[in-house]
């Protein structure tokens, strides 16, 4: 997916930066688990997910129907969800929400030691604050595309 790169981003506190980070990595080790229902804990109960190729997921319980359905392909592998290149931005109108954009690249290693990569996506996150933890209220998940080059300039 090809996305606008801002020049500047309001930047965030070490600590909340950290607590970010650890919210994310305590989410995915559930996923990484299969740990469906942990996480789908990590959500708000009506909380939104869109993938990359268009399925949409609306409140836990169908985030969970999906996750089942899914759990036969993850036999015999183990699956490890890697992020970078997160930002965070504070919602300018509510200090419990945080926008989050991060990079995601999904490895898979089967019971030889072998390593398959999954395409990489860009993911966009609504993080609210939930009786004082973090929560993610919605999940937009994007497939990464060639960015087209910019077009030559023309000199006369």
């Amino acid at each position: 997916m090809s996305q606008a790169v801002r020049a500047t981003y309001k930047q965030v506190t070490g600590d909340l930066y950290a607590e970010v980070q650890t919210f994310y990595a305590w989410q995915m080790r559930r996923v990484d688990a299969l740990d469906i229902e942990g996480f789908a804990e990590t959500f708000t109960e009506d909380g939104e997910v869109v993938h990359a190729g268009g399925q949409r997921q609306r409140g836990r319980a169908e985030m969970l129907a999906g996750m089942r359905a899914s759990l036969p392909r993850y036999q015999d592998i183990a699956v490890r969800h890697w992020f970078g290149h997160l930002l965070i931005e504070p919602d300018p109108d509510d200090p419990d929400t945080l926008h989050t954009s991060y990079y995601t690249l999904v490895t898979q290693t089967d019971r030889e030691g072998n390593v398959s990569f999954q395409p990489t996506f860009t993911v966009n996150d609504v993080l609210i604050r939930q009786d004082g933890r973090l929560v993610t209220r919605s999940r937009v998940i994007s497939k990464d595309t060639p960015v087209a080059p910019p077009a030559p300039e023309l000199a006369f």
